[in-house]
C-alpha cells in the first residue's frame, strides 16, 4: 500500500488514551436518548396481559379513553387489521407482534396502548383496559416444553433475516423453533473403555435480566412521508430496516438515531420498543415516546436459563477423550436471537479443549415467559458453567490438579477445535498460567479460619466472534488535521468512540482529541450489523482502518504532486509529510490548503469490512471456518466460604483474556475488570424467580445484585496479547471475555473450600447452608 507506515508508528495504538465522553460523564453534560430535547411527543404506556396463556376474547377501552388527557387506545387487533402479517417482527422468526394479536403467551405481554398528553394519565387510562380472557394451558418447564403440548406456537415461522432458518417454515406442533448438533468421533465407545474416568452431572443456570443503568426509550414521529426514531438501540441499522418492512417504506424514508447507551449487555438489541413506537407515530401522525419503567424492562427482554446435561471422559493418561452436551435454552414465549446464541454456544459446550470424541444438542425451547435475547456472553457462559464444572471434578476425581490438568489438554495455536476450525490468536494456555500465577495457585493456603473456608478456583473460557458481519467507516480529514469518523458502532460504556479513534489517528498520526467519533445516525453513518458480540474492534476497527489507511495514501499522494517525487519517497509522520530526498516538508494543513486553494475543505475515504465463514454442516456442526476468530479467557479466585451464614466472599480475582493486541490498555483492563464483576453477580446473586410464569422479583427492590461490599477484595486484570494476523493492528474484542467463565471458577474455589460440587446457580447462602447441612448429615 502506498505510504504505508509501521504499525506503531503513528503513536496512537497502545496508548492509555483517556474517554472521549470521560468530561461529559463525570459532569453529568453527556446527554443520553431520553435527555434529547424533542418536539413535544404523546407518552405511550401499555396495558399487560395477566396471563401467561390465553386468547383474547374482548378488549374495552371506554374506560380509558375517558380519562382526561387520553387521545387514543390502540390494540394489536386493530393493528394487524392495517398491517397484517408484518406486524410480526423479529430477528429469528416473526413470531413477535407489538401488541397482543388474539392470543397472550406471557404474562406482561403488551395488549393495548394508550397514548396521552402525560405519563400519569397514559398510566391511569392503561389500568382502566378491560381485557376478556379464555385460558390455554401455558407451559414453564423447558424440559416439558422439550417434550410436547401444550405449544405456545402453532406454527414456526422463520423471517428473511437468517436465511439457513427457511427449512423450518410451517413446521407445527413443537416448542422447539431450533436445533444444532455438534457430532465428532464416537463417543459412547471411547466413554465405554474400562480405564477411563467420567464424571456427568445435570447443570441449570436461571435467566436473569440485564440492569443496565439507563433504562429502554424510543421516541418516534412523522417528518412529511419519512418516520424519524431515536432510541436506546445496540443495532440502529437492524431497527431501520425492520421498521421499513412493518411500515412498506424504503430505508430512506427511516432514519434512526441512538445517543450514547447508558449500558446494554444485549438489553437494547434487536426488536424492543420500536415497532410499538413506529406503528403509532405512523398511523396516528403523531410524535410518541415510550419510556420503559424499571419493572416494564424486566419483562422486555432476560438472559436465558439453561439446563445442560454433560458428561467428561479421560483416560488412564488424563487425555480428555470423549464429553457430551444436551443443552436447553429456555426462549421465552418469542424466539428473538434464541437460535443463534444456541448455535454460538453449542459450538463450544464442550470447552477449549482437544477432545476427538464430541457429541452436542443444543436446543432453543418456547415457553410461556418473557422473551429472552442476547445477553454478554451470547449464550456461552451457560454452557461454560457446565463444561467447567465437569472438568474441574474429572481432575479432583482423578487426583489430579485441576489447573495442570486444565494446562494438559487446552487447544494451542494450530489445534483444530470439536466443531472442525483451526485455532489462532487464542492463547488459552497463557492465559491460564497467567490468572494462576497471580493468585498464587502453587503457594501454601490457609484452609481453615474459624467458622471460614478458604478455597481456590480456576475456568477457562471460549468463544466465537460473530461471523459473518459487516462493518462500514467513512472519515472526513478537515484541513485544519482534525478529523471527523462517521461509523454506526454504538458506545455503550465500553469505549468504542475512543479505541476507533485511536484506530485513526495511528495511520495518521494525528494526536489525542484530534478525531471525533459522530453518533450513531442511518442518515449519516454507514451500516453496521450489530454493536454486540465483542466483534466491534475486529470488524468494524479494521473498518476504520482501511478508511484511514486509504486517507493516509491520498495524503502522501497530494504530497508527492507538491514536492515533485515520486510517491514511494513521501513519509506521513506526526509533524505532516516529507520527502525522504529532499526533506521538503508540509504539514496536512498547508497541504490540503494548498492542493484545494480554501480553508474548511475536506478529503473523505470510505472503507468497509467483511468477514466471511463455512456454514457448518447441518448434521455434523462441523466447519472448516465457523468464525473469524475466537476468545479466550480465564479466571481464577481466592476465596472463604462462611459455614456459619453460607456468605462466599471473594479475596483475590484474577481474569485474564487474550485480546490480539491492546488498542487502549486501560480501556482493556475496565472491561475485563467489569465482565468479571458482572459474573460475580451470576455466580452468587442475580437470578430472575417465576412462579407459573409470573416474575416474582421483578423489581431492583427484589432483584438481588451484588453491592460495592461483594466487590473482591482485589481484583487483578491482565492483558495477553497474542496478535491476531487480520485484526487491526492485531487487535480483536475483550468485552465478554471473562464474564464466561467466571461462575464456574467461584464454584470450582467452593468445592475446594467445602467439597460440595453445585450444579445450579446461584451459590446463594441458603443453597450453601442447605448443603452443608446435608453435608454434616450424610457424615455423621
Amino acid at each position: 500500500m502506498l505510504g504505508e507506515s509501521p504499525a506503531g508508528a503513528g503513536g496512537a495504538v497502545g496508548e492509555r488514551w483517556t474517554r472521549t465522553d470521560a468530561r461529559a460523564k463525570v459532569r453529568g453534560e453527556l446527554l443520553y436518548a431520553a435527555d434529547e430535547p424533542l418536539r413535544p411527543c404523546l407518552d405511550v404506556v401499555v396495558h399487560r396481559s395477566t396471563r401467561p396463556h390465553a386468547l383474547i376474547d374482548s378488549i374495552d377501552t371506554r374506560q380509558a379513553l375517558a380519562v382526561d388527557g387520553v387521545v387514543a387506545v390502540v390494540t394489536g387487533a386493530e393493528l394487524h387489521a392495517r398491517f397484517g402479517d408484518k406486524l410480526f417482527t423479529g430477528p429469528a422468526f416473526s413470531d413477535q407482534p407489538c401488541l397482543a394479536v388474539e392470543r397472550v403467551r406471557y404474562i406482561g405481554e403488551p395488549v393495548a396502548a394508550v397514548l396521552a398528553h402525560g405519563l400519569a394519565p397514559a398510566r391511569m387510562a392503561a389500568d382502566e383496559v378491560v381485557v376478556e380472557y379464555s385460558e390455554l394451558d401455558p407451559v414453564h418447564d423447558v424440559d416439558k416444553a422439550v417434550a410436547g403440548a401444550p405449544f405456545v406456537h402453532d406454527v414456526l415461522r422463520p423471517s428473511i433475516v437468517f436465511g439457513d432458518l427457511k427449512h423450518l417454515r410451517g413446521k407445527r406442533d413443537t416448542n422447539v423453533n431450533y436445533e444444532f448438533n455438534l457430532r465428532r468421533g464416537d463417543v459412547e465407545e471411547v466413554a465405554g473403555t474400562p480405564d477411563g474416568t467420567t464424571v456427568r452431572e445435570e447443570f441449570w443456570c436461571p435467566p436473569t435480566h440485564h440492569v443496565p443503568i439507563e433504562l429502554p426509550f424510543t421516541a418516534a414521529w412523522r417528518d412529511g412521508d419519512r418516520l424519524e426514531i431515536l432510541s436506546t438501540t445496540q443495532t440502529p441499522s437492524y431497527v431501520r430496516q425492520s421498521v421499513a418492512d412493518l411500515l412498506g417504506l424504503p430505508l430512506n424514508k427511516v432514519r434512526v438515531r441512538s445517543a450514547p447507551l447508558g449500558g446494554g449487555f444485549g438489553a437494547k438489541m434487536y426488536d424492543r420498543l420500536e415497532p410499538l413506537a413506529a406503528v403509532l407515530a405512523w398511523t396516528q401522525r403523531t410524535a410518541v415516546r415510550v419510556t420503559a419503567s424499571r419493572e416494564e424492562a424486566f419483562l422486555l427482554t432476560t438472559r436465558h436459563g439453561a439446563a445442560v446435561t454433560g458428561s467428561m471422559t479421560a483416560d488412564k493418561d488424563g487425555r480428555i477423550v470423549a464429553a457430551t452436551a444436551d443443552v436447553r435454552y429456555d426462549t421465552g414465549a418469542y424466539a428473538d436471537v434464541g437460535p443463534r446464541i444456541t448455535a454460538k454456544s453449542g459450538m463450544v459446550a464442550t470447552g477449549p479443549y482437544r477432545i476427538e470424541n464430541v457429541s452436542v444438542r443444543s436446543r432453543c425451547v418456547y415457553t410461556n415467559k418473557p422473551s429472552a435475547g442476547p445477553f454478554r456472553g451470547f449464550g456461552v457462559p451457560q454452557v461454560t458453567w457446565s463444561h467447567e464444572s465437569l472438568v474441574d471434578e474429572l481432575a479432583r476425581v482423578r487426583g489430579e490438579d485441576p489447573a495442570e490438568f486444565r494446562r494438559r489438554n487446552l487447544l494451542r495455536e494450530g489445534d483444530v477445535a470439536p466443531v472442525g476450525t483451526p485455532m489462532h490468536s487464542a492463547d488459552f494456555v497463557g492465559c491460564l498460567d497467567a490468572v494462576t500465577d497471580a493468585i498464587g495457585w502453587d503457594t501454601p493456603l490457609q484452609r481453615t479460619e474459624g467458622r471460614l473456608r478458604r478455597g481456590r478456583g480456576v475456568a477457562v473460557g471460549i468463544k466465537a466472534v460473530l461471523t459473518p458481519t459487516i462493518s462500514n467507516a467513512v472519515l472526513q480529514l478537515n484541513q485544519d488535521a482534525s478529523a471527523t469518523l462517521m461509523i454506526s458502532t454504538v458506545d455503550m460504556g465500553q469505549g468504542s468512540d475512543t479505541i476507533m479513534a485511536q484506530i485513526a489517528a495511528e495511520s495518521l498520526c494525528l494526536g489525542e482529541g484530534q478525531v471525533r467519533v459522530v453518533a450513531t445516525d442511518t442518515d449519516v453513518t454507514p451500516y453496521d450489523t450489530i454493536t454486540a458480540g465483542s466483534r466491534s474492534t475486529y470488524h468494524t476497527g479494521n473498518a476504520v482502518r482501511r478508511a484511514s489507511d486509504a486517507m493516509r495514501d491520498k495524503l502522501v499522494e497530494i504530497a508527492a504532486e507538491r514536492f515533485g517525487v515520486p510517491v514511494t519517497d513521501v513519509k506521513l509522520t506526526g509533524d505532516g509529510l516529507v520527502s525522504t530526498q529532499s526533506q521538503e516538508r508540509a504539514s496536512i494543513s498547508e497541504l490540503l490548503h494548498g492542493h484545494f486553494g480554501a480553508r474548511g475543505t475536506t478529503l473523505t475515504t470510505e472503507a468497509e469490512f467483511t468477514t466471511t465463514w463455512m456454514p457448518y454442516d447441518h448434521e455434523t456442526g462441523q466447519s472448516e471456518k465457523v468464525t473469524e476468530h475466537w476468545f479466550a479467557g480465564a479466571v481464577a479466585v481466592q476465596l472463604t466460604v462462611d459455614t456459619a451464614t453460607g456468605r462466599v466472599h471473594v479475596e483475590h480475582l484474577a481474569a485474564a483474556g487474550d485480546v490480539g493486541r491492546a488498542i487502549n490498555p486501560k480501556l482493556v483492563e475496565q472491561q475485563l475488570t467489569g465482565a468479571a464483576i458482572m459474573g460475580v453477580g451470576h455466580a452468587l446473586f442475580d437470578r430472575l424467580v417465576f412462579d407459573e410464569g409470573q416474575i416474582v422479583n421483578g423489581t431492583l427492590l427484589d432483584y438481588q445484585l451484588p453491592s460495592v461490599l461483594d466487590v473482591p477484595d482485589k481484583i487483578t486484570p491482565i492483558i495477553v496479547e497474542n496478535p491476531h494476523r487480520t485484526g487491526p493492528y492485531g487487535a480483536k474484542g475483550v468485552g465478554e471475555t471473562t464474564i464466561i467463565p467466571l461462575a464456574p471458577a467461584v464454584a470450582n474455589a467452593v468445592r475446594d473450600a467445602i467439597g460440595i460440587r453445585f450444579p445450579e446457580l446461584p451459590l446463594t447462602p441458603e443453597r450453601i447452608l442447605t448443603a452443608l447441612a446435608e453435608q454434616e448429615e450424610a457424615g455423621s
